[in-house]
This record gives C-alpha cells, structure tokens and sequence, in this order.
C-alpha cells in the first residue's frame, strides 16, 4: 500500500519470490512528491540490492563536492566525496513502479480513495477488493494506515516539517550545498538538478514556528528570490515508531518515521525498509506462520532503529546552543570528521564510528548532550 520508494522495494522483493503482489497507491505515476532529490551513496546502494541494476531508468545528475555551512559559518568546501546523485521523484519514483510491475507486482495504482479493513488485512482500492495474508503499509509520513492503526500518523512534539522551492531558471553548480542549523534543530539544502535546482529548509516543527519566514531569509542570504512556489510537507526527522505495525499489517519507510534525524534522508531507509518488509513476509509465510511477520520484521530493522539512535544522539551534540561553538570548530578543522561523515552518507559505514569520532574531540560536551544533563 504506497508505491513510493517503501512500496516499490517491497513489491520488487516479494515478486522475485514469487508472491502474488499488488502495488496499490491512490495516485498515478509519474506524480510530483516533495524532496530534496538528493541520493546518497547508501541510498544507492540499496537500490542496486533490491533492484539488481546500476541505476534507475530516471534523469539523475551527480556531483562528488559537498559545500557546508554551519550557523552561518563556511565549514568548507569538499571534493571527490563518494558520489550523491540528484534527481525528481516524479521521474525516480516512477522508474521503481515500473520496475516493480516488471517483476510481477500487479498494478493498481491511480485507484482513488483505498480504505483498509485490519481484521481481515483487505483493502478496497477504487472497485478492487483485495486481500492478503500480510500487508505492507508504505503511505507516507501522515499514514492513513498508521492513523488507523495507532490513532495518530506521527507524534505532533517530535514531527519534523520541510518547505522547499524549484528554482528552474537560476544557474545551476555541480556542489551541493548543506546549512546545518538553517532552520532550528534542522538544516538547509541546494541541490543542483537535471531541470534546475531545489533550496529547501527543515527542522523539528515545534521548535519553527514561521518555518515560511525561515526559507525566505535562507534563500536571500543565497541571493535567491523570494517569490517561488513554496510546498511544504512533515517530516519524521528520526523518530521512528518502536513497533512498525500491528497484527499482520506492516509499516515501511515515512510511515514508519524511518528518516535520518540529521540528514532528513529518507530514500535510503525506505528501500531498505521495504524489502526488510518484504522479506519478513517471505520467511512468516514460508514458515506457515503470518502472524509471526510483525516479530520477523522488527528483528530486521534492529540495525536502522540503532543508526537512527545513534543519529539522534549526534544531533543533540550539533544542535545543542552550548555546544554549536565546539562542534563548529571540530567539523572545520578535523578532516577525519568530515571524511567520516560523506563515508556515512556514501554508504561506507553507520553512525556508530562518527558519533565515536565526534564524542572523542568532544567527550565532556558529548557525555552532557547524550545524557541531556
């Protein structure tokens, strides 16, 4: 349920296997959804798991310079960093549908309003009525299957929220641009794409109250106009649900709040998220046990749910007032800190070693900002 990158990871996975799959969405594909575009190393890496091929039938650019900014301070420029490549989802996001009913998942996408039965696990999806042994719920950050299931899709104190604008017609560079801290507890981005570029900002949400105002001065201070379209969307920013579903139905991706906390990627975890998803529903299955998915499937995400600690962990070590001005001074002057962290995004390690590196240069303000003492 959900055709986006969750949804396709999942469907792609449990086709292979020879389940009988259908890849349900309420819109039709190609459709715009809000992003950076940015796709990280790890994100690919995981598309080239789950999909088997080097790259997605979709306009991608890539660059190997990332450009940081932290609090208004330059922290540098820094080159032949492992490749992130760019793009727009309606382009990507269909690619992966596509490939997804290449592998056997049956398509019911653009079927309007779908509504969910969880006693039974049967969905009415416009005049289809289906059922299954498990369902695999990838709808996004505000889930109506999560707000079915839990009462709520995310928790409102926690929430993150983005606001980006398409700049079509300025020139466009071939370095990505980050701003820790553009946004309270948050961060900005410019993105360099095929068609033009994305400058965006987010942050935890109850901690921005005129997010709106944030994006105007942040694309002045880029010298930027001001009077682009603005869309705007939540983002769960790292706080992840414990229990990613209930009974046999089963949450992947932004329904899960699977997005890193610092980054607000969200891409790579929800490739892995679904197939992990899917796998879980392969093996319960298997063992003639679908009411054991749920456990499978929790067990399989342990190593995420620990990245995204570990993530949460460093965030209180950036974002903390008291300790901005330490970390602002590591992250320039420690080649080692950036290195660890661009390998993090190209996949090469996790959290753990850069939440080591960064509590070693700073152990006391570390130890108070992990214990939130």
């Amino acid at each position: 349920l959900g055709a986006g990158p969750a949804g396709a990871a999942a469907a792609v996975t449990a086709a292979k296997a020879g389940l009988r799959t259908a890849l349900v969405d309420k819109a039709s594909f190609p459709r715009d959804k809000l992003c950076g575009g940015g796709i990280t190393g790890r994100a690919m890496a995981r598309y080239r798991e789950v999909f088997g091929t080097a790259l997605p039938d979709a306009p991608l650019r890539h660059t190997t310079e990332v450009e940081f900014h932290a609090f208004g301070t330059d922290l540098g420029r820094t080159k032949d960093v492992p490749t992130i490549y760019l793009g727009m989802r309606h382009s990507f996001d269909a690619a992966l549908v596509k490939a997804a009913i290449a592998a056997g998942a049956e398509d019911i996408t653009g079927c309007g309003a779908t509504t969910l039965d969880p006693t039974t696990c049967t969905l009415t999806a416009g005049e289809r009525h289906l059922q299954a042994p498990v369902i695999i719920a990838a709808d996004g950050v505000n889930s109506p299957t999560a707000r079915q299931l839990f009462g709520q899709a995310f928790d409102q104190s926690t929430i993150g929220f983005a606001l980006e604008v398409e700049a079509p017609d300025i020139p466009t560079s071939d370095t990505l641009r980050i701003d820790f801290g553009a946004a309270e507890w948050g961060y900005g981005w410019v993105f360099p794409k095929t068609c033009g570029t994305t400058i965006g900002i987010g942050g935890v949400l109850s901690r921005n109250a005129d997010l709106k105002s944030g994006l105007k001065a942040y694309l002045q201070r880029l010298h930027q106009t001001d009077d682009l379209k603005i869309k705007g969307q939540f983002l769960p920013f790292g706080d992840f649900r414990k229990t990613p579903g209930r009974g046999r139905i089963l949450l992947a991706g932004d329904a899960a709040g699977l997005v890193d906390p610092i980054t607000g990627e969200g891409i790579a975890h929800a490739l892995h998220s679904g197939a992990l998803a899917a796998k879980a529903t392969i093996d319960a299955l298997a063992a003639k046990d679908p009411d054991s998915v749920l456990y499978r499937y929790q067990k399989n995400l342990r190593p995420i749910h620990r990245a995204l600690r570990q993530a949460t962990w460093l965030r209180n070590i950036m974002f903390r007032p008291a300790l901005r001005p330490a970390f602002i001074r590591s992250f320039r002057s420690s080649r080692t800190l950036r290195r660890e962290y661009l390998r993090m995004l190209g996949g090469e390690t996790e959290y753990g070693p850069l939440l080591r590196k960064t509590a070693a240069r700073l152990p006391n303000l570390a130890l108070r900002a992990v214990t939130g003492r």
